[in-house]
């Protein structure tokens, strides 16, 4: 096939720097004249991929189908010698860093925005992982910044469109272009991970007292949901719903947490589901939810690490090298750490602060707050592999108890009796004003300079707690493993008492600023059943009160209320 090699004049647009995520932004940015192929120019400026193999796919998101063509265009221009492509351009984020990971791969471009909304009035992103599989590091995205505000010109080369329904080998220009099955190698990747036969086992001899539903909330996660639960472990096509990925995520917001996955929660409470879970967009995030038992991600993560050796083959094999959650998120995983003998590693929220610990052999189980759970398998978080981690776990702990039914409300109840309880929840206030935002941080900012708020004492009008203030700071973080160093990572008021609120301006959003206020209070496994099984909310209400009082955020942002508790 003859091609020729274009070159289109361009000029830069602002505001092209990519966050911890990838570039994010509305539809109707990208698809503004040599936007989208700006920014896939930079990256090909920016990273070295002539004669190496590149990975593409994505969520499958309104804007995804084209944007994989401008990638052959442009990626072949610029002598990309071989494209992996998920079929229909699918691939979820953590199948995607396994394909890249699996076939050794140079990189990858991940077409997503996540756990925001699709289609043609909603968001739209583009996101760069490296070698190992992981996003790219500061590094690369601002080296891909810099390549958009000088760019003048971008390659392509014109020929008919690749057709991402057929899987096997063709060719594009000069590179060779392979569409892959977009489940099959992530699920041989589970099955080596997981104990299978015993969660097969667990099931089928339960199937009256123990019901499954996996909610895909119409993302990218549904087709590997359908393998994994109907054709490999045998559950009725019932037990899966929302499994279509579809361009506009059937007009929801595909975010697993109690206000957006609202149908999974309904669902679970009205028909009596033992087992719930939900993935978001592009599959690396998770929510567990039982009948009458919400798992914080927090809490998540913390189970699993604790059973992990002895419930999960993968680990039982090669052992739990050292545990790690974000900042915000509790630290209740902490206290598994620490029975355990195992090194805890606290770092800022993105998930390539984790892949170099994973790299260097330092961390094998980690999780964030904000519903991403995951270990050293991939270099992404990965939301089914949390959701069966928590079905190994089930299987192995009732294969333990014959007797009596262990569900996801035993489990924790357990695990409280052993390491206490952190109470936790996060407050988002989404598409607020960007000035007001920035307000909230600089008042916070003055009383870590000022050192005004130490040692002040707060009351809560509802509850009469009292909450004294230890310290008010900014978390900074220095990777033991490169030495860079990330500041500002979020501001912590520390009470005397060991409760904390953390306030954090968010960058997954794709306009306007979203606050994230994270609050959490432990208490000791002594207090007893009473104490440790209330409500989360009742169990917050004092300290919520006297944050949003130090704060003054209400004021400062023009909101009442949050738009997602979590």
């Amino acid at each position: 096939m003859s091609y020729q090699i274009k070159e289109v004049k361009t000029k830069p647009y602002d505001g092209q720097k990519p966050g911890t995520s990838g570039l994010r932004k509305r539809v109707k940015v990208f698809q503004q004249e040599h936007y989208t192929e700006n920014f896939v120019q930079a990256i090909f400026d920016a990273v070295d991929l002539k004669g190496k193999t590149l990975v593409v796919g994505g969520d499958g998101r309104y804007f995804s189908p084209e944007t994989v063509q401008t990638i052959l265009k442009i990626g072949s221009a610029n002598g990309v010698a071989k494209f992996i492509i998920g079929q229909n351009g699918i691939l979820s984020t953590p199948a995607a860093s396994n394909i890249i990971r699996k076939y050794k791969a140079d990189g990858g471009i991940l077409l997503t925005a996540s756990h925001n909304p699709g289609g043609p009035n909603a968001d739209f992103g583009i996101k760069y992982n490296v070698s190992n599989g992981g996003p790219a590091p500061e590094a690369v995205t601002n080296k891909i910044f810099e390549k958009t505000k000088a760019i003048s010109s971008y390659k392509v080369i014109e020929l008919p469109p690749v057709d991402l329904s057929q899987k096997g080998f063709t060719t594009y220009g000069p590179s060779n272009v392979e569409i892959i099955d977009s489940v099959k190698d992530y699920l041989e990747l589970l099955e080596n991970i997981f104990d299978f036969f015993l969660i097969k086992s667990f099931l089928q001899s339960h199937a009256d007292s123990f019901k499954v539903l996996f909610d895909g909330m119409h993302g990218v996660t549904g087709p590997y949901g359908r393998a994994i639960f109907v054709d490999t472990l045998g559950l009725p096509e019932s037990s899966v719903q929302n499994a279509t990925p579809l361009p506009d995520f059937g007009g929801g917001h595909p975010d697993p947490n109690l206000t957006y996955a609202h149908e999974l929660v309904e669902r679970v409470e009205r028909e009596g589901i033992h087992f719930g879970a939900a993935s978001d967009g592009d599959g690396d995030r998770n929510m567990i939810y039982g009948k009458g038992a919400f798992v914080t991600p927090s809490d998540s993560v913390a189970i699993i690490a604790d059973w992990a050796a002895e419930a999960i083959p993968y680990f039982k094999k090669g052992g739990i090298k050292g545990l790690a959650r974000s900042m915000p998120t509790s630290a209740q995983i902490d206290k598994v750490a620490k029975k355990k003998g195992l090194e805890c590693h606290v770092v800022p929220t993105g998930w390539k602060f984790f892949g170099n610990l994973m790299d260097a052999g330092r961390l094998s189980i980690c999780g964030e707050e904000s519903f991403g759970t995951g270990s050293d398998h991939i270099r992404e978080k990965d939301g089914v592999w949390a959701i069966v981690a928590w079905l190994n776990i089930l299987a192995y702990a009732n294969k333990e108890s014959p007797n009596k039914l262990i569900g996801i409300k035993e489990l924790l109840e357990k695990h409280y009796t052993v390491y206490g309880r952190s109470f936790f929840s996060r407050y988002d206030y989404e598409e607020v004003s960007a000035v007001a935002a920035q307000s909230l941080v600089d008042a916070i900012n003055v009383y870590i300079s000022t050192g005004s708020l130490a040692s002040t004492s707060h009351v809560s009008k509802s509850t009469g707690q009292k909450f004294t203030v230890a310290d008010v700071s900014n978390f900074d973080y220095t990777d033991p493993i490169d030495g860079s160093v990330s500041r500002n990572q979020g501001q912590i008021i520390l009470f005397d008492d060991g409760s904390r609120v953390v306030f954090r301006l968010s960058g997954t959003g794709s306009q306007g600023a979203t606050v994230r206020m994270y609050v959490e209070r432990y208490v000791p496994p002594e207090a007893g059943p009473a104490e440790l099984n209330k409500d989360t909310q009742e169990g917050l209400k004092g300290l919520i009160e006297v944050a949003l009082q130090i704060s003054n955020l209400r004021e400062f942002l023009g909101r009442d209320k949050p738009t997602v508790i979590t």
